[in-house]
């Protein structure tokens, strides 16, 4: 089973970012996963972080996730985030970057009744407790609108 390429896409991303004088804004999924980030700017499971040198310290992206130290409200406060949580690295002036697909989940694309839209819904995924009955795990959805 070879490595994700997200830590890669994802860092060269961020260099391009960097490069360009962008400012590279990272898209993270906080509900169910194991992401540390400040829940008070947490909107409806979600959060984009400004990941540019002049926002963080001692950013770190390496192939076990993305760590650094942030100011929210004057605060600094450490923030890790697993690559599951990434669903996207975004250059804030232009929008250019990637979107990636949520790991470790399933998903199903269906067509939506508006023109051009496209739906993702998770497919129900249960596991079985120490008694041997099922129990489904909560995961949140994501909608696409192209």
């Amino acid at each position: 089973m070879s490595q994700s390429t997200k830590p890669y896409l994802a860092r060269a991303l961020w260099e391009w970012c960097e490069d360009n004088q962008l400012t590279p804004l990272l898209h993270v999924l906080v509900e169910g996963t194991a992401a540390q980030v400040p829940h008070a700017f947490v909107k409806e499971g979600q959060i984009i972080l400004n990941v540019s040198a002049s926002a963080t310290r001692q950013l770190s992206m390496d192939n076990g996730g993305i760590e650094f130290t942030a100011r929210f409200n004057g605060v600094a406060e450490r923030v890790t985030i697993p690559w599951v949580a990434v669903l996207g690295l975004f250059a804030r002036e232009t929008g250019e970057g990637m979107a990636f697909s949520p790991d470790d989940q399933d998903w199903v694309e269906e067509e939506g009744t508006s023109a051009g839209s496209t739906t993702l819904h998770q497919v129900k995924n249960e596991e079985q407790d120490s008694a041997g009955t099922s129990k489904e795990k909560r995961k949140p959805t994501l909608t696409l609108i192209k």
